[in-house]
């Protein structure tokens, strides 16, 4: 018989998750705000432009914010399963319950979620980071999870990516997350620099930088894959095992990749073989955009003969006679 009615007193509440990412949602706020922005001068841009500008505009900042936001997701590799599992340590109660594993660059979340919510009055919810980026002590915060006495699903599959864990992955998942995460860095910086050059009509080097973006961002793909595909430990939950597959972060970085890719090749291609139409792309050909004035509005010239007249010297006037009948 344990105090307080069975709840052991070294372990404290369940802390309820967020509901969404702060981070995420702040920088999908600023962007959205620049489209917003850019939408209300729309109606300004005259002619057939305004389409293809528009389309320039949310192609430019669809590959700005996701190359920004996935550097803070934490869904690159998930894998979710459900068990039956103790739910504490020292204790043979067990719960029925789904255990989600995120990695992200900078570390990796553990969720536990009670089927149903509240059994063996409690709430099961929790959603646990441990971070491993620069200036982070993975060990640490497990340390700090022991000592608050979070479930038994959580600690056991936090102890696999621990430094000390058999499994030594650690080193592999942490290095990979910093060198992806400065890849990203550089690609959005060039992204930056192409969003200017190609503000300021110079469509090839912009082009160039563009073809650069996306290699920057294939290779960040590269880097993240070689830590996943390392031999790692099972993680077995009760009679089922954890696995983890790559996530929508993971996912939505190759399409901006490959979106880069085919749109720099598109405009350097253009540029070789058709200028013409790649500066009506940009709305930079506006001989054939120039709009025609209603002459009808115009005050009216005076006609030819009549300048001609009032030019001729006076001494080159006819004569005239006049004879009397």
């Amino acid at each position: 018989m344990t105090l307080w009615n069975g709840s052991y007193p070294f372990y404290p509440g369940a802390n309820a998750c967020f509901p969404f990412d702060t981070t995420r949602a702040v920088i999908v706020t600023i962007f959205l705000s620049v489209l917003v922005t850019f939408i209300i001068i729309l109606p300004g841009i005259r002619g057939r432009g305004r389409l293809l500008w528009f389309l320039r505009l949310v192609l430019g900042l669809f590959v700005g914010a996701v190359v920004l936001t996935v550097q803070f997701t934490r869904d690159w590799e998930t894998g979710w399963v459900q068990a039956n599992t103790s739910y504490k340590s020292f204790s043979p109660v067990q719960v029925n319950a789904d255990i989600g594993l995120h990695i992200g660059l900078a570390g990796v979340n553990i969720t536990l979620r009670g089927n149903p919510v509240n059994q063996i009055n409690e709430t099961i919810n929790y959603n646990e980071h441990f971070p491993w980026n620069l200036g982070a002590d993975y060990d640490r915060s497990y340390s700090e999870g022991l000592e608050k006495g979070l479930p038994s699903p959580i600690l056991y599959v936090a102890e696999k990516f621990s430094t000390q864990s058999p499994c030594a992955v650690h080193r592999q998942y942490r290095i990979a997350g910093h060198y992806v995460s400065l890849t990203l860095w550089l690609a959005f910086c060039t992204w930056l620099i192409s969003v200017l050059l190609f503000s300021m009509s110079i469509l090839l080097y912009g082009g160039h930088m563009l073809l650069l973006t996306a290699t920057l961002i294939l290779f960040s793909l590269l880097f993240f894959s070689t830590a996943r595909n390392t031999v790692k430990c099972p993680i077995q939950i009760g009679s089922v095992s954890l696995r983890t597959d790559y996530g929508e972060s993971f996912w939505l970085t190759l399409a901006t990749g490959l979106l880069c890719l085919l749109l720099g090749l598109g405009i350097i291609i253009l540029n070789s073989v058709q200028p013409e139409k790649l500066k009506l792309i940009f709305s930079l050909d506006k001989s054939c955009k120039e709009e025609v004035w209603d002459k009808s509005c115009l005050p009216v010239e005076p006609s030819c003969s009549v300048q001609d007249v009032l030019m001729v010297p006076l001494g080159e006037l006819c004569q005239v006679t006049a004879t009397q009948l």
